[in-house]
């Protein structure tokens, strides 16, 4: 296409494998936590998986929105009980936004980190 613009989105499964792996690498954190939304989540993958043979990569714990007020990206995580939490999440709304951004030139408007969990350290 000569002279033409050309306009990509990336899909939102895309994106939250991508956010996932960010989240799961940022030191402290010990899992996604999939709630209740990301239970529902896991069924529909798995009926997808079934009629497809299709093997996405892993989103529990994250959900991405396209909003007016741009990129919006949720994850839920376990942290583990050794360092302040409130440290972990922070490390990991700045992991997620910059990977996603990196590896798919979309910005981040928001990343909203739920703890649902606090893993002991033995």
């Amino acid at each position: 296409m000569t002279g033409g613009k050309i306009s990509m989105v990336v899909a939102p499964p895309v994106i939250a494998a991508i956010a996932a792996r960010a989240a799961t690498g940022t030191p402290g954190v010990a899992r996604l936590e999939p709630g209740v939304r990301g239970l529902l989540a896991v069924l529909t993958r798995a009926g997808r998986q079934r009629w497809t043979d299709a093997d996405p990569a892993p989103t529990e714990g994250v959900r991405v929105r396209f909003t007016g007020a741009g990129l919006i990206v949720h994850v839920d995580i376990a942290v583990r009980s050794k360092g302040p939490a409130a440290e972990v999440g922070r490390a990991v709304q700045e992991d997620v936004a910059r990977e996603v951004d990196e590896q798919t030139g979309q910005p981040v408007d928001a990343v909203h980190v739920h703890i649902l969990d606090i893993e002991p350290e033995l």
